[in-house]
């Protein structure tokens, strides 16, 4: 699944075009390296997403095509 759609699907963040403009300014990393939107998310990629002066870290716990509000939150686990 594509890093955009991911971001998105998981509700890390919420909107697609926010997770895309996102990864366009440099603000995701994949893995320690910067991620562009079409990055092909696999289970145990840790995230990295810099908004400001805040860093929010995450591990791909599973990938799923879609989740409800209840099951987006077991796709992730926060560092």
């Amino acid at each position: 699944m594509r890093l955009d759609k991911y971001l998105k699907v998981s509700r890390i963040i919420k909107r697609r075009t926010v997770a895309n403009d996102a990864c366009d300014a440099k603000h995701v990393t994949v893995n320690g390296k910067v991620a562009r939107a079409s990055y092909e998310v696999k289970p145990g990629d840790i995230i990295e997403i810099t908004f400001g002066s805040n860093k929010s870290r995450f591990e791909v716990l599973s990938v799923s095509e879609h989740a409800t509000k209840e099951n987006a939150s077991l796709m992730f686990r926060q560092l």
